[in-house]
């Protein structure tokens, strides 16, 4: 009797801990305040490897100051403080000692608006590379650019004109610029906060591929005020409602058949 137990809790064991091995960054008991006023509530919410999670809900409900959470972009913003634990893989993020220059090497971040440097096309993709030492040479920085702008979707437009301005492409352009610039320093994972929001429709249609296409070598959280963007990009959904978690499961079920009703409310537009 005892044997079976054993076998037993041994494979539950296993499978936590595959469970484990599958997230990229864990989310335990996070809660952000701003001053005295508290934003998020005991955020439990673990981010898959290789795999793209949309956060949804209406303004204001938590879900962009979560995603700062995830690279320390609330250490930013004078009186924010944050509570709780996220790890990636299983480094304590939030550690006295972790290098915050480092993690968000690890950790890169798309924002709402393309905010290229004021440089050429170029020196926007070989800024981050060459902060963080990873080429020695020139002709290694020009692989790093050229793959980079690969991986964005964007070589192919601008390989003639590399020295000319990044300020001077499209807006579409622009973001898929910023992307590049992002996975220049190979980052493990990818936050995306309103990629597409300042954009037209072809430009996302574009940079709604180019996600699709990074999921296989990167982990991808992604903020969108747009339901039919998240049911398209993402395999993982979380929906934020004051501040709370209210539920996250796999995107195909949170569209078809969520297990709360303030999740279906939203998706139908009946509230945000």
């Amino acid at each position: 009797m005892n044997m079976v137990t054993d076998i037993e809790v041994e494979k539950a064991l296993e499978k936590t801990m595959t469970a484990v091995q599958d997230y990229k960054m864990i989310g335990k008991d996070v809660s952000v305040y701003y001053g005295e006023k508290r934003a998020l509530f005991d955020v439990n919410l673990n981010i898959r490897k290789n795999t793209v999670t949309a956060l949804i809900g209406p303004s204001g409900c938590g879900k962009s100051t979560f995603l700062r959470c995830l690279n320390r972009m609330n250490d930013t913003i004078d009186g924010c403080r944050v509570t709780g634990k996220i790890t990636l893989d299983t480094a304590d993020i939030y550690d006295p000692n972790l290098d915050v220059v480092e993690l968000r090497a690890r950790v890169g971040m798309v924002f709402q608006k393309p905010n290229p440097f004021p440089k050429s096309i170029y020196e926007n993709v070989a800024y981050g590379p060459k902060i963080h030492g990873l080429a020695r040479t020139k002709a290694q920085m020009d692989e790093i650019v050229e793959k980079s702008l690969q991986r964005a979707g964007l070589w192919n437009e601008v390989k003639d004109r590399l020295n000319e301005p990044g300020t001077g492409l499209s807006g579409g352009q622009q973001q898929r610029l910023c992307i590049a610039r992002a996975v220049a320093v190979s980052p493990e994972v990818i936050l995306m906060d309103e990629p597409c929001s300042a954009l037209d429709p072809i430009a996302t249609a574009k940079v709604e591929e180019l996600i699709h296409e990074l999921r296989a070598n990167f982990t991808i959280v992604i903020v969108t005020h747009s339901m039919q963007q998240a049911a398209r990009v993402s395999q993982r959904t979380a929906m934020f409602h004051l501040g709370n978690l209210v539920e996250e499961n796999d995107t195909d079920k949170m569209f078809t058949n969520p297990d709360d009703q303030r999740t279906q409310d939203y998706i139908m537009g009946r509230f945000g």
